[in-house]
């Protein structure tokens, strides 16, 4: 393994020229993204990396618009309610993330007047915003250097700099890289941030990079050395644990279906959902909770419930469950939610799998 490569002042900078080059020219056209010329609106990008963390761009366009549709400013969402911020994120994923964007507009709004901290320390104490979001911001939003690091980047840099130590280790080689080429140049700031990150998703792909196309070629160790393919080494990661649960479609006479509103603390936490059990590691430890287990008449269902979270894959068995009575399940978390309604009520992707299965498959499906 041989020592990345190192950059010297004349080397920055034709890359910081040819990288910006390259994007005047074809730089992607984002929603949140500011034109040429245009100043960038601080919200926009907040809203955006926050949205943009762990997942990808096609993803989080139409939830963005809905945002900013819904919200345009950081005032209108801050007096908008969790519940609605949370239904407006369903399906997003990561729901931790919609309540430190609720709890952040908040923040901002009461206590900064509604304008976002310039300052990347100071945008690193407010809820949901951690090292990379703070510097995006600082970056794209306010044009201040700063060391901006995705995935993308990590990838350009690494074969850039035929950086061979594999990730994560290898992450500290490339934040040194990076920093080099961004701290303390006050050329474009924002732009060179989003031309890095443009570069990685267009050019210098996971696979099949173009390298042919890209404005860095020419200097590029990784390419030269017939490693821009295999780049950045990655450490083989843990087989995911396997874990179990079961999941209750509970009817009552009036054909309407039980929802609870899960908590603050845990996965899923503040989202409305089915009626479920703690997960287990096996199977065996799996048992009917109350208040569930005391409404008698479970009928277990063909329907599985497959599932996958970044730390677990999850199992969830279908069960069934005709309600008699009359005044139970009327406070607290719980609430009765008519058949029609239900496709309003922006439930997260794991029980939009099951309520499709027992609304159009009528429970007949095994799996999905």
């Amino acid at each position: 393994m041989r020592a990345p490569a190192k950059a010297g002042k004349r080397d920055v900078g034709a890359f910081r020229r040819s990288l910006l080059a390259w994007y005047d020219r074809h730089r992607r056209v984002l929603p949140w993204r500011a034109g040429q010329g245009e100043t960038p609106d601080p919200y926009n990008i907040w809203l955006s990396e926050i949205m943009l963390q762990q997942t990808v761009v096609a993803a989080v366009i139409p939830y963005f618009l809905k945002f900013v549709d819904k919200w345009p400013t950081v005032h209108d969402l801050a007096a908008a309610s969790q519940d609605e911020v949370m239904e407006a994120w369903a399906g997003l994923g990561y729901y931790s993330r919609a309540r430190n964007l609720h709890k952040c507009a908040n923040i901002v709004a009461t206590e900064h007047n509604g304008i976002f901290p310039a300052d990347q320390s100071a945008l690193k104490k407010l809820p949901g915003i951690g090292d990379y979001t703070s510097a995006a911001i600082t970056a794209i939003a306010f044009g201040r250097p700063a060391t901006v690091i995705d995935g993308n980047v990590d990838r350009v840099i690494a074969r850039y700099f035929a950086i061979t130590e594999p990730l994560p280790p290898g992450k500290a080689a490339i934040r040194e890289h990076a920093g080099m080429l961004a701290e303390g140049r006050a050329d474009r700031p924002g732009d060179f941030a989003q031309a890095m990150m443009d570069l990685g998703a267009t050019i210098c792909t996971p696979k099949s990079p173009k390298c042919m196309l890209c404005p860095l070629n020419d200097g590029c160790e990784g390419y030269a050395a017939g490693l821009h393919e295999q780049l950045p080494y990655k450490l083989e990661k843990a087989a995911k644990p396997q874990k179990y649960g079961f999941i209750y479609w509970v009817k009552n006479e009036s054909g309407q279906v039980l929802f609870e509103r899960r908590g603050e603390k845990g996965m899923l936490a503040g989202t409305l959902g089915l009626p479920v059990i703690n997960w287990e590691s096996e199977k065996a430890l799996l048992s009917h909770p109350s208040p569930v287990a005391e409404l008698g008449g479970i009928q277990e269902t063909p329907a599985i419930i497959y599932h996958s979270f970044t730390h677990f894959d999850l199992k969830l068995t279908g069960y069934m469950i005709d309600y008699k009575g009359k005044n139970s399940f009327k406070q607290g978390p719980w609430l009765w939610v008519s058949q029609k309604d239900i496709q309003n009520l922006g439930l997260p992707t794991l029980f939009k799998k099951f309520v499709r299965l027992m609304l159009h498959d009528n429970g007949k499906a095994k799996k999905t």
